[in-house]
């Protein structure tokens, strides 16, 4: 069973303007769509849509947190969220104008006790399941929150994704996570090095693999994307063709459509080839991908 964990779940409302936006000034809308956001629903999202099944963890608060969680229910994902006592979970605001500006929302705050309802619920996994922890934690988690839950669950035949920065990742690299996804500029700051050429890169992701990393993908936006994989093969890939319309999500189609990708062959090209194009059918998109999305992408690599 693949799980995937949302520390701080949102409901993106996005707001499409033509022109730009005008501070200070009644700005006027020419569409809005709202989605179920944070990286790993996002990543239970297209791995639905590309046939896995996954388990959607984390914690939601508020009646914004129950339209969260149906919206998950609706989409096909089982989810198994922990309902806080109090607060509300965010709504993260997109404009969409000339320029894409932002405003998210802080969420609420998580107790001892529903982290320790969390942990209970991980206890659970077991042998050939993969774990997916993908995001930034909010600040009433502990910092090393990601190494209690690899340090809990190593050794059970758990399999772990992580999709995080500087110590976050670094930290839980000793419990040889079979898959990290740093982008080029992320791996440059772990490294403490300007990463300028592909030959930059392969090292830092090498060096990644001895700190214990066994797959290390590198996402290089407009540049496509390099995979360090466990037998010391390196896979070049550029970017499909399209234009592009998003950039929410974009990393987390590429995390779902490497699993999927690797599950489904059991081969690394295969799997990086897959990532790339859900990721890219994501960027060309208005929301995340749908199969059809990441199908005709792929036709076209």
């Amino acid at each position: 069973m693949i799980y995937t964990v949302t520390f701080n779940p949102a409901l993106d409302y996005v707001v499409r303007m033509d022109g730009e936006l005008q501070p200070g000034m009644t700005n006027r809308s020419t569409s809005e769509e709202f989605y179920y956001g944070g990286k790993g629903i996002n990543v239970s999202m297209v791995l639905a849509e590309l046939g896995f099944k996954s388990t959607a963890l984390g914690f939601v608060a508020g009646f914004i947190g129950r339209a969260i969680d149906e919206g998950v229910k609706a989409a096909g994902i089982d989810t198994d969220f922990i309902q806080l006592k109090e607060g509300i979970s965010r709504v993260n605001v997109k404009i969409k104008a000339v320029a894409e500006t932002e405003i998210n929302a802080q969420g609420p705050k998580i107790s001892d006790e529903a982290q320790k309802e969390l942990f209970d619920k991980l206890s659970r996994l077991k042998e050939g399941d993969l774990l997916i922890l993908a995001g930034s934690i909010p600040g009433s988690l502990p910092d090393d929150v990601y190494e209690k839950i690899l340090s809990m669950l190593d050794g059970r035949g758990i399999e772990f994704v992580v999709d995080a920065t500087k110590d976050l990742l670094t930290n839980v690299l000793k419990y040889h996570p079979f898959l990290i996804k740093p982008n080029n500029f992320e791996l440059g700051e772990i490294i403490g090095k300007t990463l300028e050429t592909d030959d930059d890169i392969y090292e830092g992701a090498v060096s990644l693999q001895k700190m214990g990393a066994r797959n290390v993908l590198i996402s290089m936006a407009g540049d496509g994307a390099m995979l360090v994989d466990e037998n010391g093969l390196k896979y070049r890939i550029g970017v499909p063709k399209g234009t592009v319309r998003n950039s929410v999500g974009a990393g987390d189609s590429m995390v779902a459509g490497f699993v999927a990708g690797y599950l489904k062959t059991k081969d690394y090209e295969t799997a990086l080839k897959m990532g790339t194009a859900a990721g890219s059918a994501t960027a060309f998109s208005d929301g995340l991908a749908t199969a059809a999305d990441i199908e005709k992408v792929i036709k076209n690599m």
